[in-house]
């Protein structure tokens, strides 16, 4: 299991702590969307945090969907995320570059500018969960910590990382969410804040060879760390050539009777996998029928 997410409690059940390495998950994006380093760092930090977020839901069908549209270069991102550690997701532009921020680091914030956060939770009720919150610098993970803070008053700490080779494939990934339960102590809380301001940063610790339960133990240790679970993350599409053509056959006969009328080929596209599925006329005919 090389990508993997640790699911864990500190502080007698005060504390709850997610961690996880995710680097072939995002590399495996990377190549799919073939995305420049700064988008490969927004999209692969944000599919870091879905699947931990994934994770933290119960139900088996329960579907998570992250949507960040902003004004920069990037557009926007869009994952989508199970309880099972399965994710996916893209980039509205993903060729965009951009020169590195003050700190030498690539500029996400940059990339995805002023805009919106929303967090979609599907779990099988009538209307989904919906919430929502501005960017507050675009960098993802302080992003997440103020939705935290504001839609769902969870006090947390969201740390989220990308490092890249020099040949722009992923060198490291990662992240943790450590998150305060209602009563946790006025002295955990301290303590827990001046753990934090120590740490440098989530891919410099991974770098260093450590796994996400050295990590947690580095930040959680003198809270008694329990770990619960660890269970595998990756980057998954559930598409196929029937599932598409259950959407071809939606959109009604008249449009698959042009598409037919211009006597060639057509290619559909995923978003999220970057698939191509291409649909003969013959085929085109098939699905015709059936649309009647």
């Amino acid at each position: 299991m090389t990508d993997y997410i640790v699911r864990a409690t500190a502080a007698e059940g005060q504390i709850r702590a997610f961690a996880s390495t995710t680097r072939e998950l995002v590399e495996y994006a990377r190549q799919a969307h073939n995305t420049s380093p700064v988008a490969t760092a927004a999209l692969g930090r944000l599919l870091t945090a879905a699947g931990m977020m994934g994770v933290m839901m119960k139900g088996e069908d329960d579907l998570l969907t992250i949507k960040i549209e902003g004004d920069g270069p990037i557009g926007g991102l869009t994952v989508t995320a199970d309880s099972r550690g399965d994710v996916k997701g893209y980039v509205y532009h993903p060729e965009v570059m951009l020169p590195p921020n003050a700190k030498g680091k690539l500029d996400v914030g940059g990339a995805l500018g002023v805009g919106v956060l929303s967090v979609i939770r599907d779990v099988g009720l009538k209307e989904p969960y919906v919430g929502q919150t501005i960017l507050v610098t675009g960098e993802i993970a302080e992003d997440l910590t103020y939705y935290y803070a504001t839609s769902e008053q969870t006090p947390s700490s969201v740390a989220l990382g990308v490092l890249m080779n020099k040949d722009n494939t992923v060198r490291q990934a990662g992240g943790f969410i450590l998150q305060l339960m209602p009563g946790a102590s006025d002295e955990i809380i301290s303590k827990l804040e001046k753990t934090l301001g120590e740490i440098t940063s989530i891919t410099s610790l991974l770098d260093q060879g450590n796994s996400p339960e050295m990590i947690l133990e580095h930040i959680l240790g003198e809270f008694g760390l329990e770990i619960l679970d660890r269970m595998p993350t990756r980057f998954f599409c559930n598409c196929t050539k029937e599932r598409v053509e259950k959407a071809i056959i939606s959109i009604g006969s008249k449009e698959i009777q042009e598409m037919i009328d211009e006597g060639k080929s057509i290619e559909v596209n995923c978003h999220f996998c970057n698939k191509n599925y291409e649909f003969t006329v013959d085929e085109l005919k098939e699905l015709l029928a059936k649309a009647r």
